[in-house]
C-alpha cells in the first residue's frame, strides 16, 4: 500500500468484514480514474465474499470525502463517512461499467415522449449473451407501462421493448448454444430464480420470482431496461436463437405477441381437427390466426369491426363473425374446442355468448390484458358445457424455438409497419389509438 493509504487504515480487516456480515446488501460504488463515481449496484454479502475478495490485490479503508485515484477500483461503504476499497483484476472486469443507450420516458404523465438515455446493464456472467440490438417490435403492454394512468406500474427513466432481435456479440463461457455472430432474440422475460419447480420443468415463464425485460430488478439491484436501445445483455435461458428462414423484422413482435398467442395454442391442443376462436384482431389476434392456421386448426375469427375483414380473409381466417349484433353466437352453441381472447378491453364484451360457444371441456383463454375488470360470468354458462376459464404468460423457451421454427418453415410473415427507433413516440401514440396495421417494428439508429 502506499504512504498515504496506510495513513487512513483505520479499521483492522477482520472489523471490516464484522461489519460487512451484519448487512444483508452491500451497496458498491465503482469510481474512475477522475475520482467521479459512475455506477452503483447492490449485491449479497455471499457474492461480495465469492467475487470480490477472493482474488483482491489491495484493500484499505479511506474517507469517503476524498477517495484515492481508484483506477476503477471498487468502493464499498463501511461506516459512514469511511469506504472500504478493493482493487481486483475479475472484480473490476465483472462490474467493468459498459454503458447502453436507450429511448426513455422520463414521466409517466409525458408516456408519449422519449429521451436518449445512458444506463448501466445487467452484471455479466457466463451464463449471459450480448446482443447488439437491430429490431424490436412496439407492444401494447409497452404502452400500458410507460402512461402511469393505465396500469400505474412504470418506474422512471424507463426504456421499454421487449420484442428484441439483433447480433450476439458477446457470449459467456457457460453458453453452448449461442456463438458471437448468431442473431437471437429475448422476448418479455429476462430472468427468473432457476431453482423452483416451474423453472425445472420449462415453465420459466411461470417462475414466481421471473424478472421482466424492462421496469423490473435483477436480485443485484440493477434496473432493467428494454429494447428501444442500442443492446441488452441477457441469461441466455431467455435468449432464443433466429432460423435462418426467418428475417428479424419478422421475428422480433413473435418474441412477445406470436408467443403470447402460440403458448395457450400448443398447450391447448390446437391442430388438425380443432375449431379455434380466435376474439379480437389486432396485433395478437393477428399473430393467433397466423399460428392457428399453421397448426392446422379449423379458425373462426370474432370481431366487431366490419372493416377488419378483407384483412381478417387475407390471414387466413376460415369463418368471420361479427358480434356487435344480437343472436350471433346461437348459431356455433357448442362448437369450438378453444377460444383465445386478445381483447384488452372489457366494458360489453359478451363473455357468456363466447362462452356458450365452446364445446365440452373447450377452453376459453384470455391473453389480452385490459386495464379494468373481466364481466361477471354466469354459472349456468359453465354447467351447460363444462368449459374453463383461464388465462397464459408468455411463453417457455422450449414453446419459443418451437414457435420460431414454424414460422420459418411455414413462412410466416406477420403484417408489420418498420419505422426507425426515433419514431419511438410515433408507434406508442400508434398502438395507443389502434392504428398499428398489425404491430409496429423499430429499426436501430442509435450509435
Amino acid at each position: 500500500m502506499s504512504h498515504r493509504q496506510q495513513r487512513v487504515l483505520v479499521q483492522p480487516i477482520n472489523v471490516i468484514f464484522k461489519n460487512l456480515q451484519q448487512r444483508t446488501k452491500v451497496v458498491v460504488w465503482l469510481y474512475d480514474n477522475a475520482e467521479t463515481r459512475i455506477s452503483g449496484t447492490i449485491i449479497g454479502f455471499d457474492e461480495f465474499m465469492n467475487v470480490v475478495l477472493d482474488d483482491a490485490e489491495e484493500l484499505y479503508v479511506g474517507k469517503a470525502a476524498a477517495p484515492e485515484k481508484t483506477n476503477r477500483a471498487i468502493v464499498i461503504p463501511i461506516l459512514p463517512p469511511f469506504v472500504l476499497l478493493i482493487k481486483s483484476p475479475r472484480a473490476m472486469s465483472q462490474s467493468n461499467a459498459t454503458i447502453f443507450k436507450g429511448y426513455a420516458v422520463v414521466d409517466g404523465k409525458e408516456w408519449d415522449k422519449f429521451e436518449v438515455i445512458e444506463y448501466q446493464p445487467k452484471t455479466w456472467t457466463e451464463d449471459d449473451v450480448e446482443i447488439a440490438i437491430t429490431h424490436c417490435g412496439v407492444c401494447g403492454s409497452d404502452v400500458h407501462t410507460i402512461d402511469s394512468a393505465a396500469w400505474g406500474v412504470g418506474t422512471y427513466p424507463l426504456v421499454p421493448g421487449h420484442e428484441i432481435v439483433g447480433e450476439a456479440i458477446r457470449v459467456g463461457s457457460n453458453v453452448k448454444d449461442v456463438k458471437v455472430g448468431d442473431r437471437v432474440g429475448v422476448g418479455a422475460q429476462i430472468y427468473s430464480c432457476f431453482k423452483c419447480r416451474a423453472c425445472n420443468c420449462d415453465n420459466e415463464n411461470y417462475c414466481p420470482d421471473g424478472v421482466d425485460t424492462y421496469n423490473a430488478h435483477y436480485p443485484d439491484g440493477v434496473k432493467t431496461m428494454g429494447g428501444y436501445s442500442t443492446a441488452i445483455r441477457a441469461n441466455n435461458r431467455f435468449v432464443f436463437p433466429i432460423p435462418d428462414g426467418l428475417e428479424s423484422k419478422y421475428a422480433c413482435s413473435m418474441l412477445c405477441a406470436g408467443l403470447t398467442v402460440f403458448s395457450p395454442l400448443k398447450r391447448n391442443g390446437c391442430g388438425p381437427g380443432k375449431k379455434v376462436g380466435i376474439v379480437g384482431i389486432g396485433g395478437l389476434g393477428h399473430y393467433a390466426i397466423l399460428f392457428a392456421k399453421a397448426m392446422g386448426a379449423e379458425v373462426y375469427a370474432f370481431t366487431h369491426s366490419e372493416h377488419k375483414r378483407a384483412d381478417i380473409e387475407k390471414m387466413g381466417a376460415d369463418h368471420i363473425i361479427l358480434t356487435n349484433g344480437k343472436g350471433w353466437a346461437k348459431p356455433l352453441s357448442m362448437t369450438l374446442d378453444m377460444i383465445i381472447s386478445t381483447q384488452d378491453s372489457s366494458p360489453g364484451m359478451p363473455l357468456n355468448d363466447y362462452l356458450s360457444t365452446l364445446w365440452i371441456d373447450g377452453h376459453f383463454i384470455t391473453v389480452g390484458l385490459p386495464d379494468d375488470d373481466l364481466p361477471s360470468i354466469n354459472a349456468f354458462t359453465l354447467l351447460n358445457n363444462a368449459c374453463r376459464v383461464g388465462s397464459s404468460h408468455i411463453g417457455s423457451k422450449v414453446e419459443a424455438v418451437e414457435m420460431l421454427r414454424l414460422a420459418a418453415e411455414k413462412k410466416i410473415h406477420p403484417w408489420i409497419q418498420e419505422m426507425p427507433m426515433k419514431d419511438c413516440s410515433k408507434a406508442v401514440r400508434g398502438v395507443k389509438e389502434g392504428k398499428a396495421r398489425y404491430r409496429y417494428v423499430l429499426t436501430q439508429d442509435l450509435n
